[in-house]
């Protein structure tokens, strides 16, 4: 006669990723901590790496920023829609390939990074508040090493 498995005999789900579920969930709580403090700005969560790359980069190819983000390319498309219709973008057709899309920051926009900024600053020590200097900086060696492992994997 069998009996049921105990929980001795079954693995749960996650139970053999302890560091990858507590992962899931810090990120998830870091992005609904910068969405809040992005509000102001009228900016949405994710929306404000395409803008800093805009800002940072200038005019570029909607491909080219595509790739800068990895992204796919129908989301950047949705959140670069998004961003003209709130005037923060300017997509025009490249003079010399008229198949090409140019996507700029708007003049108006540059008012916002400052404030971009000051919102990731105060992001930042919030994450980071209570370690001391040699946490701060082990975590991040530690966090960059993690970021290599993910995407120097073959199996995706």
């Amino acid at each position: 006669m069998t009996s049921e498995p105990t929980r001795t005999d079954v693995t749960e789900a996650g139970d053999d990723g302890p560091v990858s579920q507590t992962l899931a969930r810090v990120s998830r709580l870091h992005r609904l901590s910068g969405g809040k403090l992005l509000r102001p700005t009228g900016l949405c969560s994710g929306q404000e790496f395409l803008m800093m790359a805009l800002w940072r980069e200038g005019s570029v190819r909607q491909s080219e920023l595509t790739k800068m983000l990895d992204l796919d390319p129908s989301t950047v498309t949705l959140m670069l829609r998004r961003l003209e219709q709130g005037g923060h973008v300017v997509r025009t057709r490249d003079p010399q390939d008229r198949r090409v899309m140019l996507v700029r920051a708007s003049t108006e926009s540059y008012a916002l990074r400052p404030r971009v900024a000051q919102a990731w600053a105060h992001l930042e020590e919030r994450t980071l508040d209570g370690l001391d200097d040699e946490e701060r900086e082990a975590f991040a060696r530690i966090l960059s090493k993690i970021e290599k492992n993910l995407t120097s994997t073959d199996d995706g």
